[in-house]
């Protein structure tokens, strides 16, 4: 019953609305500003921010006018969501969504300049002829149309206390004259991550005594290189976009456990990978009348990755490895209709093809393990068909709803031969009201449906603490239905402090279940819930005493259940944090010639993951990051970022048992820590 009423709700308000409509309402009125955004005075939804906003800070990139932006938070969508819905992050480029999957956001933002940004709007809500996308706020960054060409150059490095120099070198040039538009970039890095690093690894009997002491030596290595190119250009009376993406990436990992008292000897685990990656993307748009617009969208992916571990331990050794192919190819149409400033449709439909190709091997001093789903091909059909429409009663009244349906067929061959359909209804209703200047309410109705990781369709392995995982070919998505309220508060022209309460009722949660022969895997567990609050505080400190700088606060707090498998419990989903927090400052001198600033995570609570015979509880200290930047010329900027200023720890504590844990005692306790040191990132940007 609850499933028909979203069903006909969203269908009313999705395609029952033009027997509503009313007149025209009058056009955007926006000027520039340097203390606060103008707001839309046809929909106090949209806030308009002109570089003149950002002039205190002399933002290089449109990426640094998205992080100035009050009370926005840039999301940069999910590259591994099969398909385009839902993939995106939440800024467009001149009202259009990057038709790319492999390029993140932010990198896209980097190459466009502050000179080439006429202005930058926050959509909160919805506007007509905007494709929200599931989100409740975007950016839309719109460019300007005369003449630019840019020649970018940045000589990069990390410097770490052992002498170890991680270089990055890139280079950017674009050229853009009205809609016509060419650009290229290259990078290239060779680095470490917190893989390199020293610690311990104790191990205690189920009566907290010490039963062995262990040093940890961790070292690991990393190489990438990047191409990306674009065109735009004007064909059969509309806009076509096209662009491309070639990229490497090979990594090392080693790990020494060196005993140092109790039982047991010493072990040495290293681990290779290289990957490659291409993709195409092509968009083209055109307006078929002065309120009905076409957009086709086409991407294909393509990826192999290749990957050796191997375990060594007083002659005894073990290797695991894992060779993939995967690929997607994917077709979108849109259609958008905007018969007047009150209203606004769209409809539209897409369809993907996406496969994974995985032959995964296991054996111990050289006798073959047999692993479920060690070989297997997955392959998934997917299309989805939509439809949603956003009216405006009222300038401070707007209401967004729509009906998107996805079918898929996911078929598997090899060691597991499996076939499963699925259809899944996925309504939305939000409605924005914003009853007075400064205040704005937002409430949200969403049922969402996961998509599955091809990877938990095989067999995969954690060399570094000796775990093998079978892979479960008997997989279903989760499914959501999310309420939410937001309040946000707009003061002292920065200032915005945003509330936001979410509850959500979870079928199929997916976390870890017992396979056969005696593996671990990925699996439905059940159903479950969660409820959140989460505050955010952007604060200008102007009327504070300190001009031309701004602090920011987050704090969330979120409770979720589910009945774990195994004891039949209530507990928490797989990695949730209970509480979650972060400060970050920033201060501009001198019209922006001298910055700097902080970031501080502060997170205290940790998640958990239950496995069949385990419990880890994962252990991260806070991190804090502190910047300074010159920039001596608007032409050259000098940045120097000092992080892991703590020197911070992190592991996880992991109680082992010798069976499943309902029922078999506690083996043994183990405790890992391991710390990276700090880094000293220098940047040199020099613009041509």
């Amino acid at each position: 019953m609850t499933k028909a009423i979203w069903l006909a709700g969203a269908a009313v308000c999705a395609f029952a609305g033009p027997a509503l409509a009313q007149g025209a309402m009058p056009e955007v009125a926006a000027g520039p500003t340097s203390s606060a955004p103008a707001v839309d005075a046809a929909q106090r939804g949209v806030l308009v921010f002109e570089p003149a906003f950002f002039a205190d800070a002399r933002p290089d990139t449109a990426f640094d006018m998205i992080n100035r932006l009050p009370g926005f938070g840039l999301m940069m969508g999910d590259s591994g969501t099969r398909g385009l819905a839902g993939s995106a992050g939440n800024v467009l480029v001149d009202g259009a969504r990057p038709s790319t999957k492999s390029d993140s956001l932010d990198q896209i933002l980097r190459r466009i300049s502050a000179a080439s940004v006429a202005r930058v709007e926050l959509i909160r809500g919805g506007a007509p002829g905007i494709d929200m996308q599931g989100q409740s706020v975007v950016a839309n960054v719109v460019l300007i149309r005369t003449v630019t060409t840019e020649r970018v150059m940045e000589a990069n490095s990390y410097f770490y206390p052992d002498g170890y120099i991680g270089p990055i070198l890139a280079g950017r040039y674009s050229r853009r004259e009205g809609d016509n538009l060419i650009e290229a970039s290259i990078t290239a890095t060779t680095d470490r991550t917190d893989g390199t690093g020293d610690g311990f690894r104790r191990r205690y009997d189920a009566a907290g005594t010490l039963i062995q002491d262990a040093d940890l030596i961790l070292w690991d290595r990393f190489r990438n290189v990047r191409a990306t190119g674009a065109v735009q250009r004007r064909v059969g009376d509309g806009l076509l976009r096209v662009n491309g993406l070639l990229g490497w990436f090979g990594s090392e990992r080693a790990q020494d456990v060196l005993i140092r008292s109790g039982a047991g000897v010493d072990s040495f685990n290293d681990e290779e990978s290289d990957s490659i990656n291409g993709e195409l993307g092509i968009n083209w748009t055109r307006d078929l009348s002065p309120r009905l617009g076409l957009e086709l969208t086409g991407l294909q992916r393509y990826s192999t990755e290749d990957y050796t571990g191997v375990s060594e331990s007083a002659g005894d050794n073990s290797i695991f490895t894992a060779d993939s192919t995967s690929g997607e190819s994917i077709g979108r149409g849109v259609v958008r209709f905007r018969p007047n400033d009150r209203w606004a449709f769209e409809t539209g439909g897409e369809v993907a093809y996406n496969f994974l190709d995985s032959a995964t091997a296991y054996e111990e001093n050289g006798v073959a393990i047999p692993l479920p789903s060690a070989s297997v091909k997955v392959e998934e059909l997917r299309g989805e068909i939509f439809g949603q429409t956003t009216w405006r009663p009222s300038p401070k009244l707007t209401i967004e709803a729509g009906l998107r349906v996805e079918v898929s067929e996911i078929s598997q061959s090899g060691d597991s031969d499996l076939t499963k359909s699925f259809v899944y209804p996925k309504p939305r209703v939000q409605l924005t009201w914003t009853p007075w200047d400064g205040h704005q309410f937002r409430f949200r109705a969403e049922r969402e449906v996961g998509q599955l990781d091809f990877g938990d369709f095989v067999a995969s392995a954690d060399i570094d603490i000796g775990q093998v995982e079978g892979g479960n070919p008997d997989l279903e998505p989760d499914k959501t239905t999310i309420l939410e309220a937001v309040y946000e508060r707009r003061f002292w022209g920065e200032g915005v402090l945003t509330m936001t309460a979410q509850h959500g009722e979870v079928e199929d949660v997916i976390d870890f279940i017992p396979l056969a022969g005696g593996f671990d895997g990925v699996g439905n567990i059940g159903d479950g819930s969660f409820d959140l609050f989460e505050t955010r505080l952007t604060l200008p400190m102007d009327k504070l005493g300190i001009p031309n700088a701004r602090l920011q606060a987050r704090a969330s707090w979120v409770h979720t259940e589910v009945t774990d498998p195994l004891t039949g419990e209530i507990r928490r989903f797989r990695g949730n944090q209970a509480f979650g927090c972060g400060v970050n400052f920033n201060h501009d001198l001198m019209g922006g010639r001298w910055s700097y600033g902080f970031d501080h995570g502060c997170n205290l609570d940790k998640g958990r993951a239950l496995r069949v015979r385990e419990v880890r509880a994962f252990y991260n200290e806070p991190f804090v990051t502190l910047y300074g930047q010159w920039k001596p010329r608007a032409d050259l900027t000098v940045r120097v970022d000092l992080g892991n200023a703590t020197d911070r720890s992190s592991g996880y504590d992991r109680d082992i048992y010798t069976g499943p844990r309902d029922s078999a005692p506690l083996a043994f306790r183990e405790v890992r820590r391991t710390q990276m040191s700090p880094w000293l990132f220098v940047q040199i940007r020099r613009t041509f």
